[in-house]
């Protein structure tokens, strides 16, 4: 069953998770457990109430109620979060799920929303519907009234279109895209930064040249990149041993997935600041605040958890910064090595 990043899956016990992987071991779907039925949850779907987890309660949830889905894969000492496969209810697809709203459209002001964020990309950038998809709350019937929308386009070639046609398009008076403003600023910013790695003013410099997050119709949309399946090189031959917490300088010497899910960059001319040095080869980022970020022939400070890869086959060992060890990502952060606001 092709189950990629970003993809939803439902339990037979009605959880709800987020798919963050390419790929899977032959046991379990790796993904992160987003909504839990609850009596004094928000949502409603199917006459059940549902609420949605950050990573500390999820780890909880699942440590109570189902251990099994806490389980040994490439990472030694620790455990992933995944569905067993037995346990799969649904699959939610999110170009599949975008089908279904288009042909809702009318159902709510959310659908229609959407449906016209994909008619526009589809009209101006050339993009064509099957290209594109949802996720997140809106594609498993969980969303609200106040929900973001969470756009997909797959394929990296028609991703970059999508970016570099909305840089223009939330300057253009006559297309509705625009640009986050002061209305917004503060909300987003509590949404994603945790910690005091980033002022509000830094993350208004960084948000606003990512040209990935912006507004229609009064509501928040993200571009988002899934790779096709001829762009998937990953393998899960290898193993991951996680070492210490290392703080770096670099310069980015290859930012071409640096819009995936994780976001990868590659890096040269590496200064450790903190912690045992090493080759570090890439940095990669599981939280959405570092994706494309920074940019080729910049320099850079990072901070994270060094990762050793080790291929089972040849015993090469490879050394990564991994940023987003936790969903709230505190202490783990990448920017420019000079602010770039006073």
């Amino acid at each position: 069953m092709k189950v990629h990043t970003r993809y939803y899956i439902k339990t037979i016990d009605n959880l709800f998770f987020a798919v963050n992987s390419y790929i899977h071991p032959e046991t379990h779907y790796v993904a992160f457990l987003r909504y839990v039925p609850s009596d004094d949850g928000d949502r409603i779907l199917d006459g059940i109430k549902y609420k949605k987890l950050n990573s500390t309660q999820a780890y909880e949830y699942l440590k109570k109620n189902h251990p099994d889905y806490l389980f040994e894969w490439n990472i030694t000492n620790k455990k992933m979060m995944g569905v067993p496969v037995e346990d799969v209810a649904m699959v939610y697809n999110p170009a599949l799920g975008l089908k279904k709203i288009r042909e809702n459209r009318n159902k709510s002001a959310l659908y229609e929303k959407i449906c016209l964020l994909s008619d526009i990309f589809h009209d101006y950038a050339g993009i064509e519907y099957a290209n594109m998809g949802v996720t997140g709350s809106s594609l498993i019937g969980l969303e609200s009234d106040t929900s973001d929308i969470d756009f997909i386009v797959f394929g990296l070639d028609e991703h970059k279109r999508a970016i570099e046609f909305y840089s223009r398009a939330k300057n253009d008076d006559d297309i509705i895209l625009e640009a986050i403003n002061d209305k917004y600023w503060e909300f987003v910013y509590d949404k994603r930064i945790k910690d005091d790695s980033m002022s509000l003013d830094e993350f208004k410099y960084y948000e606003s040249r990512k040209n990935n997050r912006g507004i229609i119709r009064n509501t928040l949309f993200d571009i988002l990149l899934n790779r096709n399946d001829d762009e998937i090189d990953a393998t899960d031959n290898i193993t991951i041993n996680q070492l210490e917490k290392i703080r770096i300088k670099c310069d980015i010497c290859d930012d071409s997935l640096s819009y995936d899910n994780p976001a990868t960059y590659g890096i040269a001319n590496v200064e450790f600041l903190e912690g045992v040095p090493r080759n570090i080869e890439s940095i990669i980022s599981f939280t959405h605040t570092y994706t494309g970020i920074v940019k080729n022939n910049e320099r850079v400070i990072a901070s994270g958890v060094c990762e050793e890869y080790v291929n089972k086959d040849s015993g090469k060992k490879t050394y990564k910064l991994i940023i987003g060890t936790t969903r709230e990502s505190i202490g783990e952060y990448l920017k420019l090595e000079k602010s770039p606001v006073k």
